[in-house]
């Protein structure tokens, strides 16, 4: 079982794209999502969830108001200015989003009134797809912990390829190279790294690039929408050649992605066009390497 983790080193390249088309192609495959913060992979690949379950992680802090006091040391306290006080009332509430679970309220809480919870971070899923399974997550509005997430998704997404003997995970990973990136390709078989032929997308490959050579991880580099700047694809070819990745071709500009994407479709099954030769290109020189 190999996983491939396709990655980015900025927002909008055409990453999903590419993995979307890549779960196509990788027929006995487990798919997984782990852009946590910003999923969007399920809108490509429409699936019907079959499991839900709650993420917890980190710890809050919650004013038990019968108990409270009402002396306001939590809010002098509080470096993060997460204590809210109530003007009319005079009663203290923590602010969720500003709380930082450092737990110095609950601590130094002379009447003992505030507990120290567990978080209701998002959700994580395991759902079905035309393309067989797939596991994805949600992160709450505001939470943190990405990349604890992103490792829970990857495990349950091993656990199945294991299960069903699956020959590939495909992985949608965040952009970056911040912990959810980390996250996502720890342990990875290889990262296809999908940019842009821009001064920004070259400058966002170099610190992938780096990343990725830190953990040892096999690299592949994609440009896509290469034809708008021919210069530049050369130049960003030719540095990740002599980085030690392995080019396994380019993705031209095409409309066919955005019809693709407006059908609810991957392009490599809407259409037949030079975009989806491409990417077919593409997979059949990765499984190659592999």
């Amino acid at each position: 079982m190999k996983e491939i983790v396709v990655i980015s080193g900025k927002g909008g390249t055409g990453k999903t794209t590419v993995a979307a088309s890549l779960s196509v192609l990788a027929e006995n495959s487990v798919v997984a999502d782990c852009d946590v913060d910003a999923a969007d992979l399920f809108l490509i690949l429409r699936p019907e969830i079959t499991e839900n379950h709650d993420f917890y992680s980190g710890k809050g802090a919650l004013i038990r108001q019968k108990e409270c006091i009402k002396c306001g040391l939590c809010k002098e306290l509080c470096r993060f200015d997460a204590i809210e006080l109530d003007k009319e009332t005079g009663s203290y509430s923590v602010g969720e989003t500003s709380c930082e679970g450092c737990g110095v309220c609950a601590y130094f809480c002379p009447a003992k009134a505030i507990d120290f919870i567990e978080r209701l971070c998002g959700e994580r899923y395991v759902s079905q797809t035309r393309f067989g399974d797939f596991v994805h997550a949600k992160l709450g509005i505001g939470a943190e912990n990405s990349g604890k997430l992103v490792t829970v998704v990857r495990e349950n997404g091993k656990k199945i390829a294991e299960k069903n003997q699956s020959e590939y995970i495909i992985t949608d990973g965040p952009p970056g190279i911040g912990c959810p990136v980390i996250a996502s390709i720890t342990g990875a078989d290889a990262v296809l790294i999908v940019t842009e032929p821009t001064l920004s997308g070259m400058s966002d490959l170099k610190r992938v690039l780096t990343l990725a050579k830190h953990f040892n991880i096999k690299s592949f580099v994609v440009v896509n929408k290469w034809d708008i700047n021919h210069e530049i694809t050369n130049e960003i070819e030719k540095y990740a050649e002599n980085s030690g990745s392995f080019v396994p071709g380019r993705v031209s500009i095409s409309q066919d992605v955005t019809k693709a994407h407006i059908n609810g479709k991957a392009v490599v099954e809407y259409s037949n066009g030079i975009t989806a030769q491409e990417i077919k290109n593409i997979w059949k020189n990765i499984t190659n390497q592999l």
